[in-house]
């Protein structure tokens, strides 16, 4: 376990042990293991977040499979994730990124490498689902480790139950270093400066699930931080620190929806049929005989039909008694005698107002609109005005997700980057928070608001259009005004040479931008564009310089003469 398994990516440039904190770097994610060394070796002592890691992860799954669930879960999903014939699902937007286009070229080009070695265009949905349902996600880079300037070969998907991300604290050898001396009122302190060692632990066969300590020599192996692909949720649980998924929220509302459908039926098969008392005249006789007698009675008249799911057929089975059965009670002599009552079934067994507010509540601890269940049925294409507020909350917890989830493009774009050597790790620094990630929409609401968009930015453009040139430039207005990207501005000026070379569209500068009308070529004829001097005849190209007819239209007269 001392060797770790993988790469590491190691910057050029040293930094300086001049910053010295007692607190140590967190990447916020819930991640507090520390590896210690024990008597008998190293062991990861976790304080049972293996076993309630485990448990979550497969209370999450389990929860995935009820249906009211797991529609909740595709809505998120078919929101997040848009699947087209002809577009990818995502696509890197590199329009603030301050570089060359050279490098733009090469990140587009290697993010599409990337794309196709996770195969994402056909499989977004499954892996933006597991990672929602799970609330992380594990991904091995494989590379050539002869040559890693090759880039990524792989990228292989590892079950969360099966790897964990662990700190181990390095021992301080550097005491001068590794504190720092602050001035007191006792005089000076030493301060612990600590540094953590980050790995993945992964186990092929996980043998921990019920387990307080996880040992970490047997059957696992360390892995690199850099060779492995870490994406969370977002969601932390601060006084565990653990990492959560978003259904951890809709825990308690499914389990009472289950519970409320659960007692539902059972009342409705207990209470739904009709029972009737049979009261029997027993007259004086003793105990023993009066039950005996009763007995007589019950399998004489009770006829017990019971109907076969399986085979169709009905038969009588009289050995075995049911709650939904009539009761029989003995009666004395001196009473009414022999007597049969009805009671009635049970009341109200239509009202489902109770399972709907719970199926709300589950919506609602998904923060999905109400109006998306299927029940309520029923979409409204208005305008921007007229949209819920609930699904303008819904849109943005989408993107939410959605800049979440692209922590995992970035990671492994950088791997890309760096081992290829089109970036260094100081360069990655400063791209890293000007690349961005585009994602396909679907939303009928985005796609309304996207139209009034449009139409108020042509307005603007039409009150803007007769001072370009003389106070705003082209590109200010196609950047500002149209809000175009540099790639949109690219493919659209492409499109433009394309179809003024097939003649789809004519050539701007060969038309009249008044009249709309193509000018006149240089050089041409005149005469034959309709122009020429004004109160000038035109000449006659069967005339001569002196106005007389040339042989070869003299001879063409004369034989057109003689026939």
């Amino acid at each position: 376990m001392a060797k770790l398994f993988g790469f590491s990516i190691e910057e050029t440039q040293n930094k300086s042990d001049g910053i010295i904190s007692p607190v140590p770097k967190n990447n916020e994610d819930g991640v507090d293991n520390y590896i210690a060394s024990g008597f008998y070796g190293q062991y990861v002592d976790i304080e049972g977040a293996y076993r309630s890691e485990h448990e979550l992860i497969k209370r999450y799954r389990e929860m995935a499979l009820h249906p009211e669930a797991d529609g909740a879960i595709e809505d998120v999903v078919n929101e997040a994730i848009v699947s087209d014939l002809y577009d990818s699902p995502v696509e890197v937007e590199l329009s603030n990124l301050n570089a060359s286009e050279s490098i733009k070229k090469k990140i587009r080009e290697e993010f599409r490498y990337i794309k196709e070695l996770m195969d994402f265009d056909k499989k977004s949905h499954e892996i933006f689902r597991n990672w929602y349902i799970d609330g992380r996600l594990y991904y091995l880079k494989v590379i050539d480790q002869k040559n890693p300037q090759e880039g990524l070969k792989d990228l292989r998907y590892i079950d969360p139950m099966k790897i964990k991300y662990v700190r181990q604290e390095k021992k301080n050898t550097d005491r001068n270093l590794g504190n720092l001396r602050i001035s007191g009122n006792k005089g000076d302190e030493a301060v612990p400066n600590p540094k953590f060692d980050e790995y993945y632990i992964y186990t092929m066969k996980p043998n921990y699930p019920t387990g307080m300590v996880a040992q970490a020599g047997k059957g696992s192996t360390k892995i690199a931080k850099d060779s492995i692909t870490y994406c969370t949720s977002g969601l932390v649980d601060r006084n565990k620190n653990r990492v959560l998924s978003y259904l951890h929220k809709a825990i308690k509302a499914l389990n009472q929806l289950r519970m409320i459908e659960d007692s539902l039926v059972i009342y409705r098969l207990s209470r739904a049929p009709e029972r009737r008392i049979f009261y029997i005249d027993v007259g004086n006789l003793p105990k023993v005989k009066a039950e005996q007698y009763l007995k007589e009675v019950m399998s004489r008249y009770r006829n017990k039909l019971v109907y076969d799911a399986q085979t169709g057929e009905v038969r009588d089975d009289r050995k075995f008694m049911s709650m939904m059965e009539d009761f029989w009670l003995p009666r004395r002599e001196g009473g009414r005698g022999t007597e049969i009552s009805t009671l009635p079934g049970g009341q109200n067994l239509g009202e489902l107002t109770d399972i709907e507010y719970f199926q709300k509540k589950l919506y609602r601890a998904l923060g999905i609109p109400e109006s998306r269940i299927a029940a309520e049925g029923g979409f409204n294409l208005g305008r921007s005005s007229e949209i819920l507020r609930d699904e303008l909350k819904f849109a943005k917890f989408v993107g939410r997700l959605r800049k979440r989830f692209a922590n995992m493009f970035n990671d492994m774009l950088k791997t890309q980057l760096i081992l290829k050597n089109i970036v260094t790790p100081e360069d990655w620094e400063k791209m890293e928070d000007h690349i961005q990630y585009d994602f396909l929409y679907d939303n009928q609401f985005a796609e309304l608001k996207e139209t009034e968009m449009i139409q108020g930015r042509l307005g603007n453009l039409a009150q803007i259009e007769p001072y370009i040139g003389k106070y705003y430039s082209t590109e200010f207005v196609r950047k500002r005004v149209l809000r175009q990207t540099d790639q949109e501005i690219e493919e659209i000026d492409t499109q433009i040479e394309d179809e003024i070379q097939k003649g789809i569209i004519p050539n701007p500068a060969e038309t009249d931008p008044i009249t709309g009308e193509p000018l006149p070529q240089e050089g041409g004829d005149p005469a034959a564009e309709g122009g020429g001097d004004l109160g000038q005849v035109p000449e006659d190209p069967n005339l001569d310089a002196e106005g007389q007819i040339t042989d070869a239209e003299y001879q063409k007269d004369t034989k057109t003469a003689e026939i």
